[in-house]
């Protein structure tokens, strides 16, 4: 049998490393502590801290209505008047490659149609 990995691991050594740190790491770091809590945002101060995601809810109770509402209903109208051909040029409709719908007027070569040429 094999030694089979977790999903997700990528090996099965989980020994922790220590860090390698550069000369001058202390420095570096001391600056970016100070900076942190000029900004109010370092590790001490965000324990303290109460914690809020910003958005505050709002109140739905209210009950009064400064919009006035009318309860008038408007008449229907029913369906609309379809557009309908009413010349004579236009014979019929044809189905092209890919289903292409093409009108098919007077004096048009019905084989062109029926062979369904793509161009």
């Amino acid at each position: 049998m094999t030694m089979q990995l977790v999903r997700g691991m990528s090996s099965i050594n989980t020994k922790k490393r220590k860090a390698k740190r550069n000369p001058g790491w202390e420095k570096a770091q001391a600056a970016h502590d100070a900076w942190l809590m000029k900004k109010g945002l370092h590790p001490s101060q965000l324990k303290n801290k109460e914690k809020s995601s910003g958005a505050s809810i709002p109140n739905y109770a209210t009950t009064s209505s400064t919009v006035p509402t009318s309860d008038i209903v408007t008449s229907f109208h029913g369906k609309r008047k379809t557009n309908e051909y009413s010349g004579d040029y236009i014979t019929g409709l044809a189905t092209m490659h890919k289903s292409n719908t093409v009108p098919v007027g007077r004096g048009d070569d019905p084989k062109v149609y029926a062979q369904m040429r793509r161009g």
